[in-house]
């Protein structure tokens, strides 16, 4: 054969190419515009169901995120404009609106902690919390077979100081001020005549306040102690009934303090501060 005439070899190479390609970052930035519109809507669906002083909070909040409303409003840069006005303060109303919602929380909070202790028993129902006019109400009741005390001593017994130590660590969490108080029945302190039902309550008041300080309360909360004797009695058409006898704290909804001294919530003072103070101890006459 000629060479010269032979047909040359070709070699055709096919690459596979993979359908799909690349697209882009452009799906990343509208799911992240689609996030962000889903966490406002969830947002707003959140403040349209809050009280009106958490509303008022967190509009004060975005009027003036940075605080510099005293300088020149509550925009980043000085100059005037439709963020340059301050930041309407709460009205006293508001303020009390504010702290009752707080403990009202807390009650629930303390109520569901009581509800977990398996072994109180028929104890649970010695123990009532209550939301007054005053504040957030925790009353330890007793009985004739002595629920938290025994009859005639200041000493709490054991069940007592566990219930004291829970309810301790609950009014810690808040910076409210705390007023102890004690009550007995109408029966005669037996034994030494120098010692009555008003030392007994207020030793039972004191005895409490120790095992608050010593679980988690302030020692600075507590701005009254009172031992009630048997005034006030719970039932008072059965004067001698062992149910007159208990312990009562209440977590103040108003603060009583000196002039020199900020609510510890940052709220404003109350109208009780200065010379309307109780006194720190003390017993009733």
């Amino acid at each position: 054969m000629n060479k010269n005439r032979e047909a040359p070899i070709i070699i055709i190479v096919k690459k596979k190419v993979h359908g799909g390609g690349h697209h882009g970052g452009a799906w990343k930035v509208a799911f992240a515009d689609f996030m962000t519109a889903m966490f406002a809507l969830f947002l707003v669906m959140w403040i349209v169901n809050q009280s009106t002083d958490i509303r008022s909070a967190v509009a004060g909040y975005f009027q003036d995120p940075l605080g510099r409303s005293d300088e020149f409003g509550s925009s980043i840069m000085p100059g005037e404009g439709a963020q340059t006005s301050t930041v309407r303060p709460l009205t006293p109303t508001e303020v009390m609106d504010m702290r009752r919602n707080r403990l009202g929380a807390l009650a629930q909070h303390l109520e569901s902690q009581l509800d977990e202790l398996t072994d109180l028993g028929a104890a649970r129902d010695k123990i009532e919390v209550q939301l007054t006019s005053d504040g957030l109400r925790i009353q330890l009741l007793e009985d004739s077979t002595g629920v938290f005390f025994e009859t005639g001593s200041a000493v709490p017994n054991p069940r007592g100081v566990q219930i004291l130590a829970l309810v301790g660590r609950e009014l810690g969490s808040l910076p409210n001020a705390v007023r102890i108080e004690g009550y007995t029945d109408a029966r005669p302190y037996s034994g030494n005549s120098a010692y009555t039902n008003w030392e007994l309550s207020a030793d039972r008041a004191n005895a409490a306040r120790r095992v608050l300080g010593r679980s988690g309360m302030g020692p600075d909360q507590v701005v009254q102690i009172r031992g009630l004797a048997d005034h006030e009695l719970r039932d008072p058409a059965n004067p001698y009934s062992a149910s007159n006898r208990r312990i009562t704290i209440t977590m103040l909804i108003e603060y009583a303090r000196r002039p020199d001294t900020k609510s510890p919530d940052g709220l404003p003072s109350d109208s009780t501060a200065g010379g309307n103070r109780p006194p720190a101890t003390g017993t009733s006459t």
